[in-house]
Order: structure tokens, then sequence, then C-alpha cells
């Protein structure tokens, strides 16, 4: 127990000190048609594009590399009780379900499912974009507004470790869960 409980603090002191993070800057343009989204790296270079589809019934996000080949969509799924949303692979199969549960009126909590991989958890000020997603209280990523003072725009550290893409399409499905209206 004492040994679980000091790996995972090395290993969150490592993800606060940088170590293997990538730090993405997400914007959200909100166009005529959809909702587009511009993810760069530290530099400033685009390196994922996320084409919102809005003229669907239900929202729709196509995630592609710089070279405009598909490697997630996130989708709500039609006829479902809890509010959540699905992430699949450029072939069209499930990597990650994000989930929302009304725990009280004043807090939600977030569940990430992955068939293949590790069950993620959410903590933090979803709303306000100020939250860490966690592996069995390891860090994977975080997500954090304070970042930039540029409107509509916040950043993502994520882990070594983690599945950049899953990643960001789950921070994508998170926002559009939280902010419905915008």
């Amino acid at each position: 127990m004492f040994e679980e409980r000091r790996a995972r603090h090395q290993a969150n002191r490592a993800f606060e000190h940088g170590d293997g993070v990538t730090r993405y800057r997400m914007q959200q343009k909100v166009l005529a048609v959809g909702d587009d989204y511009w993810i760069d790296d530290d530099a400033g270079d685009h390196v994922y594009k996320v084409d919102g589809k809005a003229l669907r019934l239900r929202k729709t996000f196509h995630i592609e590399d710089r070279s405009g080949h598909r490697v997630a969509t996130v989708q709500r799924r039609a006829l479902r009780i809890k509010d959540s949303m699905e992430i699949e692979d450029a072939d069209g199969n499930r990597i990650a379900m994000v989930k929302k549960a009304l725990i009280n009126p004043l807090r939600d909590r977030w569940h990430i499912e992955q068939p293949d991989g590790p069950d993620l958890d959410v903590h933090g000020n979803v709303l306000d974009h100020e939250y860490t997603i966690e592996n069995d209280g390891i860090k994977v990523a975080e997500v954090s507004k304070k970042w930039f003072r540029v409107r509509d725009t916040y950043g993502i550290d994520v882990g070594p470790d983690a599945d950049h893409a899953t990643v960001l399409a789950a921070v994508i499905a998170i926002d559009t869960m939280a902010h419905p209206g915008d």
C-alpha cells in the first residue's frame, strides 16, 4: 500500500515537472456551419484539426492529423439515458466512452471507460477548464485555461504513457457535454 502511494506520488511529481509531457493548445472557433477546433503544439503548429458537424441530429466531431487522416470521431449516441459521448478510432471501433453522472445538483462526476485500457477519472472544475484526468490516482492529463490569455483557448498537458488522440478526444467530449449551448 505504501509503495503504491509512493509510486503514484513520484509519477505525479514527474508529470508536474513536465517529464515527457506534451502541451497542446486548443482554440475553439465557431463558424456558420459548425465548430472547428485547432489543436496546436507548444510551437504553435497545428497538430490536429477537429471538424464539428453541426448539421446532424447529434453532435459529431472528426479529429484529423495534420495530413488530413482521421484519427478519431467523437459523437453522442442516440437513445442514451445517461449523458455520454463515444470515441471511435479511424476504423469505427469504440476506443472510449465519456460519461457524465450527476452526483448532486452542484457537482458532476466524469468517467472515461476504455475497452482496451484503464478506466480514467476526471477531477476538478470541468466548467472552468481546470481539471485533471487520472488513472488510479496517477495524472494522465491536465486541462487549464490559466495557461493562455486568449478567449476560448485552453491548454492540455498529456503524459508520455497516454494515447494523445484519445485524451484530446475525451477533452472535446467533456467540453461538449459541459457546455452544451456553446
